[in-house]
């Protein structure tokens, strides 16, 4: 019996997929619940699980467009799994193989006997002479002269190693816009369809958004010295690392909070502003860029948002994540800096109008008390829709970030850090 595999919804308004890679070959025997494929949507790649167990016959390439409902494959369920069968009847296939091979060698021995060998004429001993190694073809010596090049140093890549005008081009020293003799390939890949998306989302909020970027700088040694003092105790209790994501996400729901424009979005001629803080974060999986969403994060405590950040990005990592784990966010926070980043220019998120970039951490020279001291200092950005977002919420929304990243244990922790840290 022929099982016709279905693509399955991945997600709510999502009409198709494409066959981003076949994980089995036409033929293969193949278990229930055995990855077979993995698809692409707008959104997320996504594995395709064999439904039941049989041998598969693939009914859409690599790269085919196909429509959730549409027959990729079918199973033949009635088919037997590989085993001793086959095995025995391989050997046997073996054995009658190697007594062929004997007697066509036996055969091609006495015949090797009745033929005589050939004599080699002298015209063709004159023929192998003029095709030495390193001897130039009359085109290619022309060349090799006028460059004042020794033929016996090029290699020659014709008959016998004679040498061509290409091997003669080839080796005359390369001139200004003239190609070495190093590498040149190339290779064509198609776009998957999570990266075609998300380009076109990317270009789509620079032409159609009033975006603008404002900038900021935060001393992140009241940061250092907390989980410094704090790091080991929070990991032992809690399983998961007091990391910097934690500081940021709370840092941003209060300034949410205090600018609440910033939490809001367009919808034609109205302007959405929503009451909860469903947080973007940016993160680099193995298909490209992914946005998982933290939700309700205004509801989230230091070790809540920890364990957020790290089940998502597990599963951003893995390829697992879905679809509605990453749709809905209010707010993006892009970390750059954990690859080196000092400073850019984030892009919004659409349909949302403002992102917030943290980018590395370096010791500078700072003025504090009236002196100057060296200290761990963050560039941030944020950049956002200038529609709907005005200069004085725009720059009061990071001022009031750097204020809670510089008096976390003021702002975000009520100066209680043990009861903030749940230790």
């Amino acid at each position: 019996m022929a099982l016709e595999m279905k693509v399955p919804s991945p997600g709510e308004s999502i009409t198709e997929v494409e066959i981003a890679s076949w994980l089995v070959k036409d033929g293969d025997y193949v278990e229930k619940d055995q990855a077979i494929a993995e698809v692409d949507s707008d959104k997320a790649t996504l594995e395709l699980p064999a439904e039941a167990s049989g041998i598969i016959t693939l009914k859409a390439e690599e790269g085919d467009l196909v429509a959730v409902g549409d027959v990729v494959c079918l199973i033949d369920t009635s088919a037997e799994k590989p085993g001793e069968t086959k095995e025995k009847e391989s050997k046997e296939k073996d054995a009658e193989t190697t007594e062929e091979k004997q007697e066509d060698t036996s055969k091609k021995g006495e015949a090797k006997k009745e033929t005589p060998s050939k004599s080699t004429t002298p015209n063709q001993m004159q023929d192998k002479k003029s095709y030495a190694t390193g001897t130039p073809s009359p085109a290619a010596k022309k060349i090799l002269d006028e460059k004042n090049i020794d033929a016996k140093d090029v290699k020659g890549s014709g008959r016998d190693g004679r040498i061509t005008k290409d091997d003669a081009n080839n080796a005359a020293t390369p001139s200004m816009g003239t190609p070495g003799t190093g590498s040149r390939g190339s290779e064509r890949k198609k776009l998957s369809m999570l990266r075609r998306k998300v380009a076109e989302r990317l270009v789509s909020a620079k032409n159609e958004t009033a975006m603008l970027t404002t900038f900021n700088e935060v001393d992140m040694t009241a940061i250092f010295e907390l989980r410094n003092q704090y790091k080991e105790q929070f990991k032992e209790k809690h399983g998961v690392g007091l990391g910097f994501m934690s500081f940021f996400t709370l840092a941003v729901v209060r300034a949410l909070e205090l600018y609440p424009d910033v939490n809001s979005m367009i919808d034609g001629d109205y302007m959405i502003t929503y009451d909860f803080k469903d947080i973007s974060i940016a993160v680099s999986g193995p298909k490209g860029l992914m946005v998982p969403v933290i939700r309700n994060a205004e509801n989230l405590s230091f070790r809540g948002v920890e364990n957020e950040v790290k089940r998502l990005a597990i599963r951003a990592r893995d390829g697992q994540i879905t679809v509605d784990e990453m749709t809905g966010g209010t707010f993006t926070i892009s970390n750059g800096g954990v690859f080196g980043s000092m400073l850019s220019t984030p892009i919004i998120n659409p349909p949302q109008s403002a992102i917030l970039g943290m980018h590395n951490i370096v010791e500078r020279p700072i003025v504090r008390d009236g002196g100057i001291v060296v200290a761990p200092v963050m560039f941030v950005a944020l950049s956002y829709d200038h529609r709907i977002i005005d200069g004085r919420e725009s720059v009061g929304f990071l001022v009031a970030i750097k204020e809670a990243l510089e008096s976390p244990e003021d702002l975000l922790m009520n100066n209680d850090v043990k009861r903030a840290l749940e230790l």
